[in-house]
């Protein structure tokens, strides 16, 4: 199903009443800033295996603000129920699609378009609803980014050999329910704790980061790569990328000046 807004997710919790295992698909600010109501109400309430699949997240267009789903997260993290996955690569779309579909209640994945590039295949990667997963080791920086960032923060952190800054990459395919222990395990060993993520800096990875590691009373310095709390520029997305920080060239900046 692919269409916009409330009649999408009107028809998809009909198809999931009736026993049927739905994919909605549209533009996340759709999906979210929308149909919010219905998505709720409709689906998570009773608990309806529909799976919600916004594309177009974060500043991946650079159509401007009436586009650009800069806070989808946010929006519904607090959604009692709701499963929120945001994948790296081609390889963590094709593991997750089986496994939202068998998971038994409301799903919102966070959908890359275009040429998605095949990454985690290098790294033994598998996908695991609710865990996050170390990809490489470092001793001075850890890296924990979601979703396309991730495939940034594993070039960021070989290019940053060159200046002898070892990087550990953690990545964290799933926003919720989130995965505190190996968040928590991860951020215990002294490093600089960069979050990165193609969403605001309000209400998503760098406050679950946050939240989870002051609850747990562990307290490292914590750096967010993210979007600022701002409607953004329309323009050219490689052009858009480097003035708010999500180019691999601005990931190192920041880590050096942060080091």
């Amino acid at each position: 199903m692919s269409a916009s807004g409330d009649q999408l997710l009107g028809a998809a919790a009909g198809l999931a009443e009736s026993g049927l295992t739905p994919f909605a698909s549209t533009y996340s600010v759709f999906a979210t800033r929308r149909a919010y109501d219905f998505l709720c109400l409709d689906i998570a309430e009773p608990g309806l295996n529909v799976n919600v699949v916004g594309a177009l997240p974060g500043l991946t267009t650079g159509y401007g603000p009436s586009h650009q789903a800069t806070e989808d997260v946010a929006i519904l993290r607090a959604m009692p129920g709701l499963t929120i996955v945001d994948p790296a690569d081609s390889v963590d779309i094709e593991q997750a699609v089986p496994a939202l579909a068998s998971h038994p209640g409301p799903t919102y994945m966070r959908l890359l378009r275009g040429a998605v590039p095949t990454v985690l295949d290098e790294y033994d990667y598998t996908f695991q609803l609710g865990r996050a997963a170390e990809l490489r080791g470092g001793r001075d920086v850890l890296f924990v980014s979601t979703g396309l960032m991730t495939v940034r923060a594993l070039t960021a952190a070989r290019e940053l050999e060159r200046d002898r800054v070892d990087v550990a990459v953690l990545h964290v395919p799933t926003i919720k329910p989130f995965d505190h222990e190996t968040v928590v395990r991860g951020a215990a060993k002294g490093r600089l704790v960069v979050t990165l993520e193609n969403h605001s800096v309000v209400g998503g990875l760098a406050e679950a980061v946050a939240a989870c590691l002051a609850f747990a009373r562990t307290t490292p310095r914590i750096v967010p790569i993210a979007l600022p709390d701002e409607f953004l520029a329309a323009g050219a997305l490689p052009t858009l990328h480097d003035r708010y920080g999500l180019s691999v060239a601005a990931i190192k900046d920041r880590v050096r000046r942060e080091l």
